[in-house]
């Protein structure tokens, strides 16, 4: 998937838990993996918002664009 999601990166950053966060954004520490592990489809807004709000960032430094790699032979 082109988007690739840095949730880990700043949980280290703030020496915080998954569980930890999951709790203070309101959210099930199953749908924070499902989200941290590039597998969701989509984020709301709101859970997007919460997550700025208590590992104290901005959105680009959650979620950033990969280039997908060429996979066609050459």
């Amino acid at each position: 998937m082109p988007i690739a999601v840095d949730i880990d990166v700043m949980l280290a950053r703030r020496k915080m838990s998954v569980g930890e966060l999951a709790d203070r954004v309101g959210i099930t520490p199953a749908n924070l993996a499902v989200l941290k592990n590039g597998r969701a489809k989509a984020v709301r807004f709101a859970t997007l918002a919460a997550l700025c709000e208590v590992l104290q960032c901005q959105p680009g430094d959650l979620l950033r664009w990969e280039a997908a790699e060429d996979t066609a032979a050459v």
